[in-house]
């Protein structure tokens, strides 16, 4: 084998592997977001959950990528153990769609392919549209690097010691051992399948111990979801090792069926043990359909026998890793719940994260806004202190939170996760907002304290209508920024409309008590500055809501162009 050969199959490896990653990316760039939807509403049932993981993994052509994504939204609260089982048991049957496309030869057309998909993205204008091209391109790009791989392989076939090397393998653990190691560097065992597939072609390699290469390919699959749950929750690290097992214990199964056919092959003095000649019956005696037909039904026949031992393989994943994560409430200071340093990065959940920690900040904010305004009436110096330390927590959470959108918009996000990026950059300072008028409605109470003015009783039930309206609209608006509707549309304006001229009502009556003597001018400016501060809150609850609304129109506006 000379250096050409070795140069030649290095770059149609690279052009595979890139091929692969770029098809992948595609995908979940142009519907990452419809899927994610799909991951959510879909997986309550376990079966369910297990259909959505076989066609979710067959179209992000990943089953590494939709088990590291199901580890991530384990992580973030969206998905339990148990439903995560189902998906990641669907998984491992998906993912074998890639090697029975492999199967087929498509690379006399893969140049044409390539070029239709170059044309899209060359010329289309829309995003959409693009996505859809570079999915082409990355379709093209892989089928053109598997038969530069081919040819190379067809070189190897010629050459002796080559062939003596790898017919010299015969030893199933050390088979298992090579397709764990090299599926676990590469991190697809697509890929590993596919190599293995090509050689399997080209006669360079025995059926019987492709199916323990492909075995070790189903372990060192399990590696990439491994590695994103490390910086995770203890959830996340069971959902990974959930994963694990399945396919540790569905590879035992396999290999007690295999030793089996093995000794019936020996007794009986046959050639070939009964399940390669099985498998080559239902392939057509085609090698190729031979690795792919194996590795589907290896899969299948897993999922088949575990899938009613699905609580036991949750529990013992339970059992290696014990203990619960110290949980960060809504009040925590000083600490975010869900992004951070030690929670698993996902393109496809990544917005998710930041809607639910923005939740959680103006679930901050409107508690805060309430405690100050109790503290204006009570003068309560603990409430005081709370609101400061309180507001102190919500900067953090607007300074964090605005550097990771930063950090995300630089990545490959879903499209229709990319367009809420400019909204929750604007949810966030409102909710900010929210935060500063709690801390002026304290130093309110400071400043009445200071001075000894009081508030009168009337004064004070008008300030509570008035609060219970702005909180009321506060809470539609979060709800219809959490949920992505327009559901209190309506409600949020009317409650706006309704909100201003209360002010002004407010502040009239205050002016007719000031010139009846029945408020002194401290109260009656705190009064004044605190009803307009109530007014501006309403104001960014409806900033809040017309976020989700104009972000939403602007989808609508994209699609239909």
């Amino acid at each position: 084998m000379n250096i050409s050969t070795i140069l030649t199959m290095a770059g149609g490896l690279g052009l595979f592997l890139f091929g692969m990653k770029l098809m992948s990316q595609a995908i979940e760039k142009a519907a990452g977001a419809k899927l994610r939807h799909i991951l959510e509403k879909l997986t309550t049932n376990r079966f369910t959950g297990m259909i959505v993981g076989i066609f979710f993994t067959a179209a992000i052509q990943s089953s590494s990528a939709c088990t590291a994504m199901v580890v991530s939204f384990v992580n973030a609260g969206l998905m339990n153990l148990y439903q995560a089982a189902g998906v990641i048991f669907g998984a491992n049957i998906g993912t074998t769609v890639t090697s029975q496309l492999v199967s087929f030869n498509f690379s006399a057309v893969a140049p044409l392919i390539l070029l239709i998909g170059v044309l899209i993205v060359m010329f289309s204008k829309k995003e959409q549209v693009k996505q859809i091209g570079e999915i082409v391109v990355g379709f093209g790009i892989l089928f053109v690097g598997l038969e530069t791989m081919k040819n190379a392989m067809a070189v190897l076939k010629d050459n002796a010691i080559m062939v003596d090397i790898f017919s010299s393998l015969k030893n199933p653990f050390l088979a298992t051992l090579i397709g764990f190691g090299l599926t676990a560097i590469i991190q697809s065992s697509s890929v590993t399948v596919s190599i293995a597939l090509l050689m399997a072609q080209q006669d360079l390699l025995d059926l019987h111990i492709i199916l323990y290469i492909i075995l070790g390919c189903n372990i060192g699959a399990t590696a990439t979801a491994m590695l994103a749950s490390l910086s995770g929750k203890k959830d996340a690290k069971r959902a990974a090792l959930i994963h694990f097992w399945f396919n540790v214990i569905g590879t035992v199964v396999i290999y007690i069926i295999l030793a089996i056919s093995n000794i019936i092959a020996k007794n009986a003095n046959m050639e070939v043990d009964p399940i390669v000649k099985g498998l080559m019956a239902i392939s057509n005696n085609d090698n190729g359909r031979f690795v792919a037909n194996a590795h589907t039904l290896i899969k299948v026949f897993q999922v088949i026998v575990l899938f009613p031992f699905m609580t036991p393989i949750v529990k013992l994943s339970c059992a290696c890793v014990r203990g619960e994560d110290k949980k960060v409430g809504y009040r925590e200071a000083g600490q975010l719940k869900y992004i951070g340093n030690k929670v698993v990065f996902n393109p496809a959940t990544a917005v998710v994260e930041v809607i639910k920690e923005l939740d959680r900040m103006a679930s901050l904010a409107s508690e805060n806004l309430n405690r100050a305004m109790n503290a204006l009436i009570t003068l309560d110096q603990e409430d005081i202190d709370e609101v400061y330390e309180v507001e102190k927590n919500i900067d953090y959470l607007n300074h964090a939170i605005t550097d990771y959108l930063v950090k995300i918009n630089q990545t490959t996000l879903p499209i229709e996760d990319l367009k809420q990026i400019g909204a929750l950059f604007h949810v966030a300072n409102d909710i900010e907002r929210i935060g500063d008028h709690a801390e002026n409605v304290a130093d309110a109470a400071v400043m009445r304290r200071d001075n000894g003015a009081v508030i009168s009783k009337e004064a004070q039930k008008e300030l509570g209508e008035m609060l219970d309206m702005v909180n009321t609209n506060i809470q539609y608006a979060i709800q219809m920024f959490v949920k992505g509707d327009e559901t209190h549309m309506k409600d949020v304006v009317e409650l706006e409309e309704k909100i201003d001229k209360k002010e002004k009502e407010l502040q009239q009556n205050h002016v007719d008590r000031l010139t009846r003597g029945e408020c002194s001018p401290e109260a009656g400016m705190i009064f004044s500055d605190i009803v307009s501060g109530l007014e501006r809150v309403g104001d960014h609850a409806t900033n809040i809501a017309f976020a989700i609304v104009e972000n939403n129109k602007k989808i609508e506006e994209e699609e239909i162009s």
